[in-house]
């Protein structure tokens, strides 16, 4: 049994705590922080006040230190802003603590996230005898993987991946981000890249679009091409891979008000003047779209993330697709959240499981398909994700 802190109470924060809190016999004891107390308050009344929660500003290290001391946690569940990794990280070192992110390191001036800079740590985490699980999200995360399940179990060599995701849900509002709306947009407009024969091939944003048949009732849906930190790490760690893509869903309602914020200025990152003081336009929208966190009433159908895996077995080509299908609805009942939020924030329990239990515990800093699959997805399923693998088949080529 051990005390976990989570930093980060949002709606990936908010589904992180409440599963947390169904596993008390490895959460003896679970402490919920934020810079805005009143949301860690408010998640702690849903679970009827059995947690704690605290106020800590994540941009602030001796603030995290202090609080760290002051919890004594065994580990630490990253959830709050990308930005905000590596401040983090610092404050586990520096208090001698585990570290674990469902997403990697990016600069809040650039939109550039990679994980060089959290690379950069493997050696002061293994020094500390300390360990550093980086991306224990779906994507990146499960879908991770996944890949290592495939290289694994079902191919002696990946050498085509396609990694795609889809919300075939809906909430009903004329624009909304299904999470933080900040670090969705500067997601999707940044310049795509995929892998291909040993190097990153750059193209516009959503500039690449196909058609993709989902199965379960999903059907088919318009897909387009971005660039996603797991493509960076998966090549490293899984050789062989000659080309590598990442797909999206966006239904042409999303992408014309994408197109309008981007046209007018709205979706920029840089600081502009307004009335006599500055403002970066993009948290200025954040500001104005819906909360995502109010969504999970509104939500209705289904997600479906999965891999699809091209390579060699026995000498034979054969393709395999992993992937799983999450229903909002099921979601906001269980935890009183949609289901973009319990995709990301169940793979977090389940990797801070893999590492308290000692069955993942490695000091220095990785990545999640460095580590054998089949006991992250033997919990990942009875927590709420069950993984369907089809092995073959004649999915098309993306």
């Amino acid at each position: 049994m051990s005390n976990v802190l989570i930093i980060g109470a949002g709606g990936v924060g908010q589904v992180v705590t409440h599963k947390c809190s169904q596993r008390r016999d490895i959460f003896s004891k679970i402490t919920l922080a934020s810079r805005n107390k009143a949301k860690c308050d408010l998640i702690s009344s849903q679970l009827g006040n059995s947690i704690e929660t605290a106020q800590v500003d994540a941009d602030n290290i001796p603030e995290l230190v202090r609080l760290i001391k002051q919890v004594q946690p065994k580990m630490v569940i990253n959830v709050a802003l990308p930005y905000q990794d590596l401040h983090i990280m610092d404050a586990c070192l520096e208090t001698g603590v585990d570290y674990l992110d469902t997403a990697n390191y990016e600069p809040r001036e650039t939109a550039r996230f990679e994980y060089s800079w959290q690379w950069a740590y493997h050696e002061r985490f293994m020094q500390a005898g300390l360990m550093a699980l980086l991306g224990s999200g779906f994507d990146p995360g499960v879908t991770n993987v996944y890949t290592a399940l495939a290289a694994k179990k079902y191919l002696d060599t990946v050498e085509q991946l396609d990694i795609i995701d889809a919300n075939a849900g809906s909430h009903g509002q004329p624009f909304a981000t299904n999470f933080n709306p900040e670090i969705n947009i500067r997601e999707i407009t940044a310049t795509c890249r995929h892998w291909e024969n040993g190097n990153f091939v750059e193209s516009a944003a959503l500039s690449t679009k196909r058609c993709f048949f989902f199965p379960e009732g999903i059907g088919q849906m318009n897909i387009y091409r971005l660039y996603h930190e797991e493509l960076e790490s998966i090549v490293k760690h899984i050789p062989g891979i000659k080309k590598a893509q990442f797909w999206m869903t966006f239904s042409d309602n999303y992408l014309k008000h994408l197109e309008v914020l981007q046209n007018v200025g709205m979706t920029r990152i840089d600081e502009v003047e307004f009335n006599g003081q500055k403002i970066v336009p993009v948290q200025f929208l954040k500001r104005l779209l819906p909360d995502p966190g109010t969504l999970g009433p509104l939500s209705k159908g289904k997600t479906c993330i999965g891999i699809i895996a091209r390579g060699v077995k026995n000498g034979t080509r054969k393709q395999v697709y992993i992937y799983n299908i999450c229903d909002h609805e099921a979601c906001y009942r269980e935890v009183l959240s949609q289901a973009i939020s319990y995709t990301t924030g169940v793979p977090a329990v389940v990797g801070a499981i893999m590492m308290l239990t000692q069955k993942w515990h490695v000091p220095g800093v990785w990545n999640i398909e460095q580590f054998d699959p089949e006991p992250f997805l033997e919990i990942l399923g009875p927590m709420g994700l069950p993984t369907v693998v089809i092995d073959g088949g004649d999915w098309p080529e993306l």
